[in-house]
């Protein structure tokens, strides 16, 4: 637990908060001051973004959603898959990922971004998204997120933007591009956080912990996964 010494030092509603979010996000209690103060300062990074998100948030419409009802083993069991040639369209402003085989849109999830849904990301902390073609580089389990599929950000086009940005002047000269950008679920028990389009990531892309599961054995090196506006 969080120290008595330090402790005090915090409101008496956020003191009973923050152990619960680190259990939530899978971080360690019994663990030093200075750790405990740097697993605070997440906690409270994770809220503000989470409020920040949730004061433009609207629910989703699910019945939008192409075939979101229907198991996708279900589905692929009625056409023939070529798991390398499935193309995950995201889109920022439908907030949607399509799965597409050729030109047929198989099924549709909803999903949210970094804080920032609006702009392309250009480096490290602009809470943006990136946009373009991008493709797998591995994927493994998560112990937040419960899955995670990291993309191969920053690709040659993400630095070509980024070289741009900086001789425009648009973002500082030691702007570092940043990286660790992928697709992946929520806390436990946060599925909400999807379903209420709260945009509460640093960039990533969010699904809820069942479409993530349903989806990730389907994410091959070959995937190609278009992220747009």
């Amino acid at each position: 637990m969080i120290k008595k010494k330090y402790y005090h030092h915090f409101p008496y509603c956020v003191q009973g908060i923050i152990p619960k979010i680190w259990g939530m996000l899978g971080i360690p209690q019994n663990t030093s001051w200075k750790n405990q103060w740097r697993n605070t300062l997440l906690v409270v990074c994770f809220l503000t973004l989470s409020l920040n998100a949730s004061l433009t948030a609207e629910p989703v419409d699910l019945d939008y959603l192409i075939n979101y009802t229907i198991p996708l083993a279900e589905l692929f069991d009625s056409i023939a898959v070529d798991h390398d040639c499935l193309t995950f369209l995201i889109d920022k402003s439908d907030y949607t990922l399509s799965l597409i085989i050729d030109t047929l849109t198989v099924k549709q999830y909803p999903v949210v971004f970094g804080s920032n849904p609006w702009d392309d990301k250009l480096q490290q902390g602009d809470q943006c998204t990136p946009e373009g073609i991008f493709h797998m580089q591995a994927k493994y389990p998560h112990r937040w997120w419960l899955k995670f599929i990291w993309l191969d950000y920053p690709n040659h086009e993400s630095w070509r933007k980024y070289h741009a940005a900086v001789q425009t002047g648009l973002i500082p000269a030691n702007a570092y591009i940043g990286g660790e950008i992928g697709i992946h679920g929520v806390p436990e028990n946060c599925d909400y956080l999807v379903l209420e389009r709260i945009n509460w990531t640093l960039g990533c892309i969010s699904l809820t912990n069942a479409d993530i599961a349903e989806i990730y054995n389907f994410f091959t090196e070959s995937s190609v996964i278009i992220i747009q506006k």
